[in-house]
């Protein structure tokens, strides 16, 4: 490799290949296991991803106990041990690797790991808890139905209960597990009058938004939700419900059940491109769910009009807000301040490439200041919930916990309400992660 190659590789913004899933030869396990080699070869040479997740530790341990200290003393079915760990999180591609596309070398770790884990599904050696952890359509709506929610969260808060949980399903005893609502975001909402909108709109943003709640923010998190609605509206920005919708699909993506993203994505696109069609604009509460649109759809199917309509109508909330702000159209008349806030940013918000736009905003109230953490807390969803990986999310989360611990705060938060229950799980202290949409509408006065 030329010194020249490097640096043009290097310094040109990195780009993303669509993923060709469809194609027989994606699941062909040997032709796989020769670009895992390959791959592996030049992050064993580099190792500069040692301090993100577990699955460069685990890459190089392998390397560093085979007979040679070479990638090619690694058995190959030992492979997979790198694979489990990886959850996508993306930020190996964006923050650290210097060998992304357009270099020659041509190292897309993450999707590397999704072609492994759909391998992996298609042969049927996924776990049955896996499926099930996944499910979360099918999970919520059962959880959800009024009664039945009381009895989950009151077994979840179960210590015995969670013990035999753990025995028969491998979910960690102390895992934190959302909290199902039976009166949904969707129950609150459907009752309100049909936004309308006397808004003009800016050179971004169009002044009115759809609401793609998400299966979390609906079922698990509708009060962080419905504080949202109501600094959107407080701004005059109108937002209304998405007709219907199911999971973004992110869940069955990490599990490499990609059929399954498919489903998803052919339930949810019709409905949001029309939407778009109308002069509407997409938010979302849950940054995974925002870059499941932002991203890995259109890269699943890049010939579809529509996913590429609503790839370029979907925001970040506060990325919306502050186009709003831009255009001289956000209220500043805020009546409380904030104090101290440590803001950790999620690992799907930070790979989207739109700032720090969250503390951008609550940097706005008077008497706030924002202690930044850019670190992972190793949730992912589903990966600190499993009985052989919640410890080493624990660990992963750790040095958030830490700069929480340090900086002596008033509130902490995380645009991920998962990764928020991370931290105050790590915390242990009695107190409780907060949300943004939550401390912007105290701030309002709301």
């Amino acid at each position: 490799m030329s010194t020249s190659t490097f640096r043009e590789g290097s310094l040109q913004a990195p780009t993303r290949h669509p993923i060709d899933w469809r194609n027989p030869a994606y699941y062909d396990e040997e032709k796989l296991f020769k670009e895992l080699e390959r791959v592996y070869d030049i992050c064993h040479g580099c190792r500069r991803c040692v301090s993100l997740c577990n699955a460069f530790p685990t890459l190089f341990d392998l390397v560093d106990g085979s007979k040679t200290m070479e990638v090619d003393g690694v058995a190959k079915q030992d492979y997979w041990q790198v694979v489990d760990h990886c959850y996508l999180c993306d930020l190996c591609y964006l923050t650290k690797c210097p060998y992304v596309p357009p270099h020659e070398w041509n190292v897309d770790f993450p999707h590397l790991m999704l072609q492994a884990k759909a391998v992996k599904f298609k042969q049927g050696k996924t776990r049955i808890r896996d499926r099930i952890l996944t499910s979360t359509d099918t999970v919520g709506n059962l959880a959800g139905i009024p009664v039945v929610a009381e009895v989950v969260n009151a077994v979840n808060k179960n210590k015995p209960a969670r013990k035999l949980l753990e025995k028969v399903l491998d979910v960690h005893h102390a895992a934190v597990l959302p909290e199902f609502h039976s009166n949904t975001l969707r129950k609150r909402l459907m009752s309100k009058t049909p936004a309308t909108s006397t808004t003009q709109p800016t050179e971004r943003v169009s002044g009115k938004v759809v609401l793609f709640a998400t299966c979390y923010g609906n079922r698990n998190a509708p009060d962080i939700t419905e504080d949202l609605v109501r600094v959107f509206e407080h701004n005059g920005i109108p937002v209304t419900l998405a007709e219907k919708e199911r999971c973004c699909g992110m869940p069955k993506l990490e599990l490499g059940d990609l059929d399954s993203v498919q489903a998803a994505k052919e339930a949810n696109i019709p409905v949001l491109a029309q939407m778009v069609a109308a002069g509407w604009d997409i938010i979302a509460p849950i940054p995974s769910c925002v870059l499941m649109f932002k991203q890995e759809i259109p890269l699943l199917f890049p010939d579809d009009e529509a996913v590429q309509k609503v790839k370029q109508a979907i925001f970040d909330p506060f990325e919306y807000l502050s186009h709003w702000h831009k255009a001289g159209r956000l209220k500043t008349d805020f009546k409380n301040s904030l104090g101290k806030i440590a803001y950790h940013v999620p690992c799907h918000q930070r790979v989207q490439n739109i700032g720090l736009k969250t503390r951008d905003m609550l940097q706005l109230v008077p008497g706030t200041t924002i202690e930044v953490i850019e670190r992972c807390s190793g949730h992912d969803g589903t990966y600190a919930v499993k009985r052989e990986y919640h410890d080493i999310s624990q660990k992963i989360c750790r040095p958030v916990v830490s700069r929480i611990q340090k900086a002596a705060v008033d509130h902490y938060i995380s645009d991920c309400p998962m990764a928020g229950a991370q931290i105050q799980h790590g915390l242990a202290d009695g107190s409780r992660a907060e949300s943004a949409f939550s401390l912007l509408r105290h701030a309002y006065g709301l």
